[in-house]
């Protein structure tokens, strides 16, 4: 890779990531890949969905991260009667000014939590993606602009398919990473048994601490796209989700927004990191999440019971990486 000069100091940047996993580590046992992801996603400036069964610590993971940063926090239980008035907010008649006042809804905060998003009707879930392209809300012709930051992580049951309403695709798109969250170890699952028992009555969210600022975020993320990419690792990039396009065991291919969120996913992890470049080994540890919602795999392929990180660890695997 060619040389160059530029240095960005990244020290405060990674001490913070470690201050942030330090703290949420009080709390939560292992979960290392969904911790480092929902930084690098916050860092990127982009939405998460999580997955997972019910129990993984999905929701307290987020609201511990969510709890380390000085910022507004709202959590928005999604449910079959939510309407988009509910997430948004709406206009009430004002007797004393005779005049209508827009009233904000939840989804007025810096980090929104949406506890399962496939349990809301289309047009709630279409209203909270406008949203998150946007970032923004228009209501009888006024616009208001979110404050920034702005991060909505939303969670979702994978196995309960009994009264929820399936994301299209095109709204998966809108989520820089799905991360899926497994089953904990044995030592692990020993060791949460343990603190519980000795946090007994103690409510774990008191002992984190906020280590992280609005004005520090917008600055991180500020160095975050000054951090190097190789004209080789872009081309590398490209490489990956073009072959998404032409796999024999895929229906429907990534978009050019996918090769965008890896590069910037892979310069969130570089950063956190303390290197102001990325390498190989950043965009290949960030693929699975930025690709595995924007693929459909084959009904062949499905039949067969084939899961999509290994149809995209089989293409990553394909290809040179660039020395």
């Amino acid at each position: 890779m060619q040389e160059f000069t530029t240095r960005i100091d990244l020290t405060q940047l990674s001490q913070a990531v470690e201050a942030v996993k330090k703290e949420v580590g009080k709390v939560i046992v292992g979960q290392e890949e969904m911790i480092e992801l929902l930084l690098a996603a916050i860092l990127a400036d982009g939405h998460v969905l999580i997955e997972g069964v019910p129990g993984v610590a999905k929701t307290l993971t987020a609201k511990l991260i969510a709890r380390t940063i000085s910022v507004d926090f709202s959590r928005i239980q999604f449910t079959p009667d939510l309407m988009p008035s509910d997430v948004l907010g709406t206009s009430i008649f004002n007797q004393k000014t005779a005049e209508f006042e827009f009233r904000q809804g939840p989804i007025f905060s810096n980090i929104i939590l949406i506890d399962e998003i496939n349990r809301s009707p289309a047009k709630t879930q279409s209203a909270l993606f406008e949203v998150m392209e946007e970032k923004q809300v228009t209501m009888d012709g006024v616009t208001y602009p979110m404050s920034q930051p702005f991060m909505v992580l939303s969670t979702q049951n994978p196995i309960e398919q009994e009264g929820t309403y399936r994301l299209p695709e095109a709204q998966l798109d809108r989520f820089l990473f799905k991360i899926e969250v497994n089953y904990p170890t044995l030592e692990q699952e020993a060791l949460i048994l343990q603190q519980a028992h000795e946090r007994k009555a103690q409510v774990p969210l008191r002992d984190i601490n906020p280590v992280l600022t609005a004005e520090q975020i917008t600055d991180y993320r500020r160095k975050v796209k000054e951090v190097h990419i190789d004209t080789a690792l872009l081309r590398y990039i490209a490489q990956i989700v073009h072959q998404t396009r032409s796999h024999a065991s895929l229906y429907l291919g990534a978009s050019p927004r996918a090769s965008l969120a890896i590069m910037n996913g892979a310069k969130a992890l570089a950063a956190m990191r303390g290197r102001d470049f990325v390498t190989p080994e950043d965009i290949r540890q960030i693929t699975p999440a930025v690709l595995r919602h924007r693929i459909i795999l084959t009904p062949e392929k499905e039949m067969e019971g084939v899961g999509a990180d290994t149809v995209i660890k089989q293409i990553v695997e394909s290809l040179e990486v660039p020395r």
